[in-house]
């Protein structure tokens, strides 16, 4: 994967401000507050079967950085120490002839690379070099809550000029990356993949090729991803709910609200998926399509593919022109192989393929659905030819797409057999019109807790009652499907749809679930499942 670096232009002055980095800190002394009760929550607890968040005093649920989640974290091993350095700062990227400003992680999109082993222990610190307060949370990986990156849940926020000590065992294998957590953070170049090697890797190939797919609206004419949100929630008290600081970024606040609003759109059905925010370009590996990334191999070369969908309001349709695609992983989790054209990607959503890579030039392309039908895309090069035009949509993505309710897990993943000791039906809830997302009709706040106890087969029942599809997270576990279905920590709620999810309650502390359309999520679509304090 090969990432663009930033092009000169706050180069000297930043360089200079980074130089100066005070040493890490311990992490007993950076270890995050208790978070703080901000209003009443909404509610009442059933023990068996709960629609609504519990009214228990906060204090009645284990703390993220609380001796349970420490044993926890001691059980699951010391492996070698693997250290790494972030530092998140402004800059500047010339995408293919659009020169834009951004924040990103080492002048870099997408960021660097972290890359470890199953059982190791990751040592990163984040030097916060940006205007807002940050964090990092690592998506995919069921790590201790204390080190899960939710402002004032898991930690507090990285404050401007500050730094924070991440440490924690990677002990979840696969595809996953990292983003922050704080507003729509997320729709910057803030982003990057992060591998964790299988020690017992069971698939054979020569190659590996990492795809990072995003939307892009940064920079473009002014805009930014906090004008845009504040332009969603203008006519709401009180502004967004989620957990971020509003800010225009390069702009003044008017300049910054007109060019936002000319970036929505109605929520007209378009390829059966509604949108909200049309992105005006579309991203692989940080490069848009007429300066395209050249992946190398060759003939016969069999080619894994690793394919992040990193984009803050966008699911693609993928495909790679003249091959067929076996999937082989979703979300980091084996699954019993499958053959397919094509692959519908929601937000957060990652996929592992194996192609065998024919004699030639091909285009891998992204297709945005359900918006203008706009491609990011990259090329597969394993001879001489020329390249295809970057308009060129593989005939591959006319199937429509493999999604995940057609996989099965691998058998060596599979949930026990066992029925649930607790049910949580959360209704996908809002209008594109008021702008009011939320679950159970409730917007969120961090006093919010759906309970669940240690040891518990828990069975989560979404409900989209909502017009607009939503990419559903739930942080530090994955979920099985129904029907022996794949094991995710990402899924994809259509409109008027339900679904029923499993999951064993077995990493304690405070873990939120939310809509992964950062414009959603950050405007009240989330909520906390919280582990009760042992008795």
């Amino acid at each position: 994967m090969r990432t663009h670096s930033r092009r000169a232009v706050l180069g000297a002055g930043l360089a200079a401000a980074g130089s100066g980095l005070l040493a890490p800190r311990s992490l007993a002394s950076t270890a995050p507050e208790a978070p703080h009760d901000a209003g009443p929550p909404y509610g009442s607890p059933d023990p068996g079967d709960s629609h609504h968040s519990d009214d228990s005093p906060l204090t009645d649920y284990v703390s993220p950085h609380g001796p349970e989640v420490a044993e926890h974290e001691h059980k699951r091993g010391s492996g070698r120490v693997r250290r790494f350095a972030l530092t998140a700062a402004e800059t500047q990227f010339d995408l293919g002839g659009l020169t834009v400003n951004t924040w990103a992680y080492e002048d870099r999109l997408p960021g660097p690379e972290i890359r470890v082993t199953a059982g190791d222990q990751i040592s990163l610190t984040l030097h916060n070099r940006l205007p807002q307060p940050t964090t990092i949370h690592w998506h995919g990986l069921q790590l201790r809550n204390d080190m899960d990156g939710v402002p004032g849940i898991t930690q507090q926020a990285v404050k401007p000029g500050d730094y924070f000590d991440y440490r924690f065992a990677a002990a979840t294998p696969g595809t996953h990356w990292l983003h922050p957590h704080v507003g729509v953070q997320l729709d910057r170049a803030l982003y990057a993949p992060l591998i964790v090697d299988d020690p017992d890797e069971p698939l054979s190939y020569d190659v590996e090729w990492i795809v990072l797919i995003d939307d892009w609206l940064d920079g473009v004419d002014g805009a930014t991803p906090d004008a845009v949100l504040a332009h969603l929630n203008k006519n709401k008290a009180g502004g967004a709910m989620g957990h971020g600081e509003m800010q225009t970024g390069h702009t003044t606040g008017k300049q910054a609200s007109g060019t936002a609003s000319r970036m929505l759109r109605s929520p007209g059905l378009l390829s059966d998926y509604p949108a909200n925010v049309e992105h005006p370009f579309h991203l692989i590996n940080g490069r848009m399509s007429r300066d395209r990334e050249t992946f190398h191999a060759k003939p016969g070369d069999r080619i894994r593919i690793r394919l992040i969908n990193a984009s803050g309001n966008t699911a693609y349709r993928v495909a790679l022109g003249d091959h067929k695609m076996t999937v082989t992983h979703t979300d980091g989790f084996p699954v019993q192989h499958h053959e397919t054209d094509s692959l519908l990607m929601g937000m957060a959503e990652r996929y592992d393929v194996l192609v065998t890579a024919k004699y030639g030039v091909f285009p891998l392309t992204a297709l945005s659905a359900g918006k203008s039908n706009r491609t990011a895309q990259a090329l597969l090069r394993t001879g001489n030819g020329e390249a295809p035009d970057p308009k060129t949509r593989p005939k591959e993505l006319r199937s429509g797409g493999l999604g995940a309710g057609e996989l099965k897990a691998d058998e060596s993943v599979l949930l026990a057999d066992r029925e649930p000791d607790r049910t949580i039906r959360m209704d996908l809830t809002g209008t594109m019109e008021k702008w009011d997302w939320a679950i159970n009709g409730t917007p969120y706040t961090p006093s919010q807790r759906y309970p669940v106890e240690q040891g518990e087969r828990v069975r989560i029942v979404f409900r989209n009652k909502t017009k607009m599809w939503h990419p559903v997270h739930l942080h530090g576990h994955t979920f099985a499907l129904p029907d022996n279905g794949p094991r995710k920590d990402t899924t994809i709620m259509l409109p008027g749809k339900e679904l029923c999810v499993e999951f064993d309650a077995d990493n304690p502390g405070l873990w939120m679930t939310h809509c992964h359309n950062t414009y959603h999520s950050e405007s009240g679509m989330m909520t906390i499942l919280g582990y009760r304090s042992p008795k």
